[in-house]
């Protein structure tokens, strides 16, 4: 469907036109004329399938000539990099719209509190904000949230992994009871449909099934045992001296600063991205990324979340990620725009069954490569689960375990 089709007033349409969009993806063909029409909504839809600009177009279109200078919507998201992202979506797509708008968010030296208080108290027609920042400001007693209209939850899947429950039922209080309610969700999990029952009003609810991983990329595991990983890893990116983007993903963010520390010390340009950098260094580590100046990036999935790097030639998973879910997204933040990527997955005895899980949804058997001789001996797959989960280290060599590795058992 073209955007033409959609309602969107004249001045969003030749923004769009300005940006070379003119095809609406299905999550923004299915959510658009639902917001225009005033519905909530929870709608289910991964990383990459255009949600953003979902749920910024009809709210943009529901401002076009809107006189005052209230806070008409606030948008909370899980991460700082995630507020920033949104926020200048917001500025592109308004570039011919007059709308104001400010991310809320914590970290950097203190120096944007007085602009961020301003912005609350004197209005800002769009508001993106973290739960914990925002609290803090509402704590304070003068946000003025009177004249809100809508209410958006982005990636509420993950605000809820994260623990921000209490804040966001906190700060509904402070809102109108009247107004339009919309979540955004990567995953249908039950706690998301415990909150939806409590924020949203006959909500219409679209799901769209999780894509898989795109056919530009070329998947692999290697079964290790922890002890293996570092050297493993510092291999397979001197292996491909040709990629100069490579993202790392662990599951735990202490190993963030290891990780990084170690390829650093082995000759790789690598660093970390966690919450223990303010914004500033945070900000400066992704410039080094994209401009290449730093070949590898290390972060968490939640840390990951709304850096929107193009070219990214590799992923590779130190760890097995928590949900199959989040498997899909972290390998698609390669080969996007139809290119070419790889992405290898590390997968100790105890992680195994996660890795038949990640198969059972992308309904695909992920090819098992052998550990290099220099590395000994790795842990037997076994399909749905290892024999050894306990064990930490390699066994002794000697066994056939490329054999073994080559005709995986059956579930």
């Amino acid at each position: 469907m073209k955007f033409t089709e959609l309602n969107l007033s004249s001045e969003l349409l030749e923004a769009l036109d300005h940006m070379g969009f003119t095809d609406a993806t299905p999550i923004q063909e299915k959510a658009i004329p639902l917001i225009l029409e005033n519905r909530d909504l929870i709608a289910c839809a991964q990383t990459g399938t255009g949600k953003t600009a979902a749920f910024i177009l009809p709210i943009l279109n529901k401002m076009v000539g809107k006189k005052d200078s209230h806070i008409d919507t606030l948008i909370i998201v899980p991460t700082r990099e995630l507020a920033l992202q949104i926020e200048q979506e917001i500025q592109g797509l308004s570039y011919f719209v007059s709308v104001g708008s400010m991310a809320i968010y914590g970290g950097g030296d203190g120096s944007g509190f007085n602009e961020q208080k301003d912005a609350l108290v004197n209005g800002r027609d769009v508001i993106v904000a973290t739960p914990g920042k925002l609290i803090s400001h509402l704590n304070l007693g003068y946000v003025n949230f009177k004249h809100v209209k809508h209410l958006i939850l982005d990636e509420a899947d993950k605000m809820l992994d994260m623990g921000f429950t209490d804040d966001l039922t906190k700060i509904m209080s402070f809102l109108p009871k009247k107004r339009q309610n919309l979540m955004f969700s990567a995953t249908m999990a039950p706690k998301i449909k415990v909150l939806a029952k409590k924020i949203l009003h006959n909500p219409e609810e679209i799901v769209l099934s999780l894509s898989k991983p795109a056919e530009g990329i070329k998947q692999g595991v290697h079964l290790v045992f922890d002890n293996q990983k570092e050297q493993l890893l510092k291999y397979l990116i001197d292996e491909r001296k040709e990629y100069d983007s490579i993202i790392v993903f662990t599951s735990a963010k202490d190993k963030v600063s290891q990780i990084a520390r170690y390829l650093s010390r082995n000759g790789i340009k690598a660093s970390g991205i966690s919450s223990n950098l303010d914004q500033d260094q945070r900000e400066e580590v992704l410039l080094k990324f994209r401009s290449k100046r730093t070949r590898v990036l290390v972060a968490t999935d939640v840390m990951s979340r709304g850096i929107d790097i193009k070219e990214i030639n590799m992923v590779i998973n130190y760890d097995a990620p928590r949900d199959a879910e989040d498997y899909v997204h972290r390998v698609g933040r390669t080969a996007r725009a139809n290119t070419k990527g790889e992405a290898i997955t590390l997968i100790n005895p105890k992680d195994m069954q996660k890795l038949s899980k990640i198969e059972r949804l992308i309904e695909k058997e992920i090819e098992k490569y052998p550990m290099p001789e220099q590395f000994g001996e790795a842990p037997e797959w076994v399909s749905g689960g290892a024999k050894q989960n306990n064990s930490s280290k390699p066994r002794s060599k000697g066994g056939n375990w490329k054999k073994r590795n080559n005709h995986p058992r059956k579930s």
